[in-house]
């Protein structure tokens, strides 16, 4: 399966006008507030007799034009807007506050040196790609539910740009691959994960579902198995077999109640095969599968009987 390119990096980046301006009263709200819902924004306030400002704002702009974009800087004169600072309680110059949807975030107050503004800044923008991070994740995975494959792994691909090792992006992919039949790639995503994230959730998931795979194999012979089955009700081996290669290929209720139907007539039959095969495809389903929730409860209710 062929997935479509991402957009080239940088694109729809800020133009250099944008990312720098000086600042006032009546454009504040623009600038600063509104501005602020889609980008983090650096507010320097200063005045043109402050020593320690003229050293401050070339280091701001430097540090802030390096981000591409990510980061605004705003500069505001308190002589001639003196409303901003007072509202804000500017008790010293040079300040800088750093807004975030709408509201101030963080600030400091003095000069400082480049290393320093940087880190301020690449703790505040570390929140937001963080954020980011989760919100995109959570979309991947619903479209990933919703069988839409080239959204999800678009949106896969765009975390491991910003997280190389994130492990749930990883999985994500994995399972792309696993369900557009790509068993090959699916098996090398996987193998990108760390070796000290091997035992995280979803890349367990993902190694059963891999195993499942491996065991359905490519030739489709739910036909052959499902007429063994009406043949002879009894036929435990079949109906196995019948299972997995419907879970395979996605008809996981099906699947589920052949092998609940063994557990029901003999829950020992071939050292508890059923069993442990249900249990391996709700580790492939993830616990909050609606149908591995169903197959739980229905397991327990014929084990416990």
């Amino acid at each position: 399966m062929e997935f479509g390119s991402r957009p080239a990096a940088g694109a729809g980046m800020q133009p250099a006008a944008d990312i720098i301006k000086d600042g006032s009263t009546a454009s504040f709200a623009k600038d600063v507030l509104d501005a602020s819902k889609s980008a983090l924004v650096l507010v320097d306030f200063w005045a043109a007799w402050c020593g320690p400002c003229k050293q401050l704002t070339p280091v701001l702009e430097k540090v802030v034009r390096s981000y591409g974009g990510k980061v605004r800087l705003v500069k505001v004169n308190t002589d001639e807007h003196p409303a901003i600072a007072a509202q804000l309680r500017i008790k010293s110059l040079p300040t800088v506050y750093a807004f975030r949807d709408g509201q101030p975030l963080d600030g400091f107050m003095g000069s400082q040196p480049e290393s320093a503004v940087r880190s301020f800044i690449d703790r505040l923008v570390g929140e937001d790609a963080e954020a980011d991070i989760a919100a995109v994740l959570v979309a991947a995975g619903e479209a990933l539910d919703a069988g839409d494959l080239q959204t999800a792994v678009e949106a896969y691909a765009a975390v491991l740009q910003q997280d190389r090792d994130n492990v749930a992006a990883l999985a994500g992919l994995a399972q792309c691959y696993l369900k557009s039949g790509d068993v090959e790639r699916a098996e090398q995503m996987i193998a990108l994960v760390p070796s000290d994230k091997q035992d995280a959730a979803p890349v367990q998931s993902v190694r059963a579902a891999l195993t499942l795979a491996r065991m359905a194999g490519a030739e489709d012979n739910r036909a052959e198995l499902e007429a063994r089955v009406a043949s002879d009700p009894k036929d435990h081996r079949a109906r196995f077999d019948l299972a997995v290669a419907l879970a395979a290929r996605g008809a996981k209720q099906e699947a589920l109640d052949h092998l609940l139907e063994i557990v029901a007539c003999d829950r020992k039959w071939n050292e508890e095969a059923a069993r442990k095969q249900l249990v391996e495809l709700f580790d492939a389903w993830g616990p909050k599968d609606d149908l591995t929730i169903e197959g739980r409860r229905r397991l327990s209710s014929l084990l416990f009987a």
